[in-house]
């Protein structure tokens, strides 16, 4: 490995360089103009992976963006290790808030500020990196198989029929992902659960057209008053979703459960100083680490109706609508999630209004063992580049497609992420910290190392 550290340590400028024509690209998935950008950016992934050494790459087309691939076999006996990331990037609303250009990445307090800095293109340029590192100093020991989509910040659509269609392509031992966070970079960890999603979308309607406030007001139901009375009654006041049937597949942790999971060490006052609130709030009786990784959650993403100009319109909007998402925890199933939420909602509303309830995507909950090879082998690469053994972790966050790997695949996925809750993925001013993207330089090659040699 000291032959990877000499490379690693000699080309680390490059590496950054490389990474920052990478973020220039525009690869917002959820916006249409951005199509050609989608293209570009998987084009730009593909030739860097030849670069760094794959036997092939190609950007192969899906129903919706492309997927790359590409693979450098260096033993059909050896293990497979298939590395999972995703090119595309959450909006950058409200650009004013930017106190940068967000897709011109600048170094500024030891990190680089950029749209997709940590979330993803940072993290899966660390994996191209060691993977070029490993290449170019013949410390390759094992098989290794990219799949890198568009599709993840908008559910990941195409990829459970590309992932169907090339079962025998993708077949592996274990699939690598960083796309999740450490608890800092003084506690490692490493993510063996993720919470799953059911994204939904309502429309409230009223009268036929946007009406004077001042005629009607008082006699006609104004849809963005029924819609906020309607969605605020999703969550009762001791912060428990109201949908009746919702937590009957959850499972409740056992006291000595939940000590564990307590034991990650964490601040409520440094969390609260570093959002910059007055108080945490969430479902009574649990802890801010419960509520955030082992208890479901309803939150509104969105919420728009009527004038919101300059000066004013005195109007009742004819439409309101509010994008909601459901964050799930294991034995819930979105799918079932997603028609309890829509039965509720209909039942809830007035006549006075009609509502239009979508499904927009979701996707399983998912759990890794930390007894399977791959943990353990993360586990010893970890501890030698952080100087401490990691912490397994749940997160609060989703990646719907993780849980569909296995189903289709029938193979476990290894989250090993490098990102920090400070890096504000899908907020304005994304950053990653320069260290956090060297340390995972550092660590992937070790992984490799110790998952080679394990039984």
């Amino acid at each position: 490995m000291d032959k990877v550290k000499i490379y690693i340590n000699d080309n680390k400028e490059r590496f950054i360089n490389e990474l920052f024509d990478l973020l220039r690209i525009p690869s917002i998935s959820a916006q249409s103009e951005h199509k050609p950008d989608m293209q570009r950016c998987a084009e730009f992934l593909a030739a860097a992976l030849v670069k760094a050494g794959a036997d092939r790459a190609e950007v192969m087309p899906t129903a919706g963006n492309p997927v790359v691939y590409a693979e450098k076999i260096v033993d059909p006996k050896a293990k497979t290790v298939l590395v999972y990331g995703h090119y595309d990037v959450m909006p950058v609303d409200p650009r004013g808030e930017w106190h940068t250009d967000p897709f011109e990445p600048v170094i500024r307090d030891g990190r680089i500020w950029c749209r997709g800095a940590d979330d993803d293109k940072g993290q899966l340029w660390m994996h191209a990196k060691a993977f070029e590192a490993m290449c170019a100093t013949d410390s390759l020991p094992c098989n290794v198989k990219f799949m890198l989509e568009g599709e993840e910040e908008i559910g990941s659509a195409s990829l459970y029929d590309f992932c169907r269609e090339h079962k025998k392509l993708l077949k592996a031992d274990i699939i690598l992902v960083s796309d999740t966070s450490m608890l800092s970079m003084q506690t490692p960890s490493i993510t063996c659960g993720l919470r799953g999603l059911a994204y939904m979308e309502v429309e409230v309607t009223g009268p036929d057209k946007d009406l004077h406030s001042g005629l009607f007001g008082g006699a006609v139901a104004n849809p963005a008053n029924v819609l906020t009375r309607l969605v605020a009654g999703l969550i009762d006041g001791n912060g428990r979703v109201t949908i009746p049937g919702f937590y009957d597949d959850v499972r409740e942790l056992t006291p000595a459960e939940r000590r564990a999971f307590n034991r990650a060490p964490f601040s409520l006052a440094e969390y609260k100083r570093s959002l910059k609130i007055g108080d945490v709030e969430g479902e009574a009786g649990y802890t801010t680490l419960e509520r955030t990784g082992v208890r479901p959650s309803l939150d509104v993403n969105g919420i728009w109706g009527g004038y919101i100009g300059e000066g004013t319109k005195t109007v009742i909007p004819s439409k309101a609508s509010a994008k909601i998402s459901m964050r799930l925890v294991p034995n819930q199933d979105y799918r079932k999630i997603s028609k309890l939420f829509e039965r509720h909602f209909r039942q809830i509303a007035p006549r006075s209004v009609k509502v239009v309830v979508k499904s927009l995507h979701g996707g399983m909950p998912y759990v890794a063992p930390t007894d399977m090879p791959a943990y353990k082998a993360a586990e010893k690469a970890i501890a030698e580049t952080f100087g401490k053994k990691p912490l397994p972790f749940y997160s609060g966050g989703s990646i719907p497609i993780i849980s569909g790997f296995e189903a289709i695949l029938g193979i476990k996925s290894l989250l090993i992420g490098f990102g920090l809750a400070e890096d504000a993925i899908h907020s304005p001013n994304e950053s990653f910290g320069l260290e956090q993207f060297e340390r995972g330089v550092e660590t992937i090659p070790l992984f490799y190392k110790y998952f080679a040699e394990s039984r």
